[in-house]
């Protein structure tokens, strides 16, 4: 269900985000209206998008999720309303392309992290998705990419 794995070193990227914090069962409520104020206030000041929107969690996900719905930037923007600026850091990371619906993310994070845990990686508590391929590219769920990053502790 995903790619091998690769290790990478990930650039810092500068960033537009909102904070969440949201019970599992409210994610999919809560993503979609962010990531449209994100765009509407990058947009409003004149700032295009430097890739594809992902979502920066702080840690795992458990019965909550704690994390940053985020879009990479190539100049800074200033604070609006929720939305901030920010910087992913520069990371060590273990990546991989998961293919197919956003419902099958949780698992593929589990054989993801698997691999990484069989491998004797150390992982660091945050973690992104960068979703290179969306709803937006193409109805068929078939043909969204979801590339996962685990940045690696030490």
């Amino acid at each position: 269900m995903i790619e091998t794995p690769q290790i990478a070193e990930s650039a810092e990227q500068l960033m537009a985000f909102i904070p969440l914090i949201v019970p599992r069962a409210e994610i999919q409520n809560a993503m979609g209206p962010s990531i449209r104020e994100v765009f509407a206030t990058i947009a409003a000041q004149g700032i295009a998008p430097a890739g594809p929107w992902f979502t920066h969690h702080t840690r795992r996900p458990t019965d909550t999720f704690d994390f940053q719905v985020c879009v990479p930037l190539a100049m800074p923007i200033a604070a609006a309303g929720r939305v901030r600026p920010g910087i992913l850091p520069a990371a060590k990371v273990v990546r991989t392309v998961y293919r197919g619906p956003y419902e099958g993310l949780a698992a593929v994070w589990g054989e993801f992290h698997a691999w990484i845990v069989t491998n004797r990686y150390s992982p660091a508590q945050n973690l992104w998705e960068r979703y290179v391929v969306g709803p937006e590219s193409s109805n068929d769920p078939a043909d969204w990419r979801t590339e996962l990053n685990q940045p690696l502790a030490g």
